[in-house]
């Protein structure tokens, strides 16, 4: 038997205590808790001969005493030396298990599991292995044989201490440092958020949030945070030029206005009334350029599911227009858009208006499909614009000929607001070989 550490305890194919270990008084986990061997069942106990002793000495010493000596010397071995060596395993018949024992052999495999077991008063844990044994007289026997757990009980208990001891100074270095990681990383950051306000503080978008050299998020977020305060900063300055431009427009048809109506307070005979009401018209006329340009500003959008068709419109707006240029109209097929009829209606007016106003002897509309846009262009025979200038035309209030009248020359919104109402709807505006128009809008779906 193994000595104490190793408690042992056999069991037969019952599961019958057969044997246990010296000092065993208790176990669990070996599938019986028996500590006491238990006798086999009757007739178990033959001694591997099968009992035979039948010594069948018929000797017959009668007068037939055959000196034959025909003993028949059954010593009880039967030992019919035919070499037919049954010795309890059938001769190997191929039919066994290779991992079943053999007699008198242990089994090579071997099952293990967690249990406890008490030896000499001392209760303990131990791993138990279970192999399987046959003895001389093929009964097979499982043999379960205990290793303690105390060595490995210890390790984990010192692991366990030693992390319960180091675990919260682990923590408090490992928290400090993240601390101080994440303080250094967002340093930029309160930096930015510094700067953001005091720009909101002093209304001044011309200053810019510093930029880190670290070549992360933190630097693309302050590049981006600079361009986005450079786009609000031409806004305003934009707005503000729209706002002092529109208060000089509109300052020279109001004080006109008031003259003539102060003239005509103190010498009815004198009022200009035709001059009063090209004012007022101009006023109106303007008025509702800003207001339009005001809508456009806030974002508004055409309606979606409204359909124009280009042609008709061209045809339309050109047959109520009393221009004392002739103006040609060509329409090919149909050129149905997705916008707003009233503003697609404006913008032709406006091109128009242009083209009339350099036009020598004549100006042409055209209607066309491209692809999948629907091309609208206007022309003239007139100068032309300046390449330089085919750009800075679509300003608000400009106008390239300075000492042109305002009578005449407007206050300078019409293109600007063609542009923006082609932008709204999609398409663009442009110019091609300086006196040629080109509006191009995507086809209705």
């Amino acid at each position: 038997m193994p000595d104490d550490d190793h408690p042992v305890q056999v069991l037969d194919e019952s599961g019958r205590v057969r044997a246990v270990s010296e000092g065993l008084e208790a176990v669990s986990g070996t599938g019986s808790a028996g500590v006491t061997p238990e006798p086999g069942p009757a007739g178990d106990d033959n001694d591997g001969d099968n009992g035979n002793d039948n010594d069948n000495g018929n000797d017959n010493d009668g007068d037939n005493d055959n000196d034959g000596d025909n003993d028949n010397d059954n010593n009880g071995d039967n030992s019919n030396d035919d070499d037919n060596s049954n010795n309890g395993d059938n001769g190997d018949n191929g039919g066994d298990d290779d991992d079943d024992p053999v007699r008198g052999e242990v089994g090579d495999s071997a099952r293990t599991g967690s249990g406890s077991a008490t030896v000499d008063g001392t209760a303990a844990d131990y791993r138990f292995a279970a192999v399987e044994a046959t003895d001389l007289r093929g009964a097979t026997l499982t043999v379960h044989v205990g290793a303690p757990l105390e060595t490995e009980q210890e390790a984990v208990g010192t692991v366990r201490t030693a992390m319960l001891t180091g675990l919260p100074a682990l923590l408090a270095v490992v928290a400090g440092a993240t601390w101080l990681t994440t303080r250094r990383a967002l340093h930029p950051v309160e930096g930015i958020r510094g700067e953001m306000s005091a720009i909101t503080a002093s209304e001044d978008l011309s200053r810019r949030v510093p930029v880190p050299g670290s070549g992360d998020e933190v630097e693309r977020l302050a590049r981006t945070t600079n361009e986005t305060l450079g786009a609000l900063e031409r806004s305003v300055e934009r707005q503000r030029r729209f706002v002092a431009d529109a208060s000089h427009e509109l300052r020279s048809p109001i004080a006109s206005l008031r003259t003539q109506l102060e003239v005509a307070e103190a010498h009815p005979e004198l009022l200009d009334l035709p001059g009063a009401i090209e004012d007022t018209v101009r006023l109106q006329a303007l008025a509702a350029d800003l207001l339009l340009l005001a809508r456009l500003d806030a974002g508004e959008r055409p309606p979606a599911d409204a359909r124009v068709d280009l042609g008709a419109l061209v045809r339309e707006e050109v047959s109520q227009r009393a221009d004392p240029v002739p103006v040609d109209v060509s329409v090919a097929g149909e050129c149905e858009v997705s916008g707003s009829r009233g503003q697609l209606a404006r913008v032709l007016g406006n091109l128009l208006d242009n083209a009339r106003r350099h036009a020598e002897s004549r100006v042409a509309v055209s209607v066309r499909r491209e692809g999948a846009d629907a091309v609208l262009e206007v022309s003239d025979d007139g100068a032309g614009v300046p390449e330089a200038e085919r750009e800075r035309i679509f300003e608000r209030f400009v106008r390239l000929d300075d000492a042109r009248s305002r009578d005449d020359g407007g206050a300078g919104l019409g293109l600007a607001i063609a542009r923006d109402v082609a932008v709204r709807h999609g398409g663009s505006l442009t110019v091609a070989g300086g006196a040629v128009f080109r509006l191009r809008l995507p086809l209705g779906d």
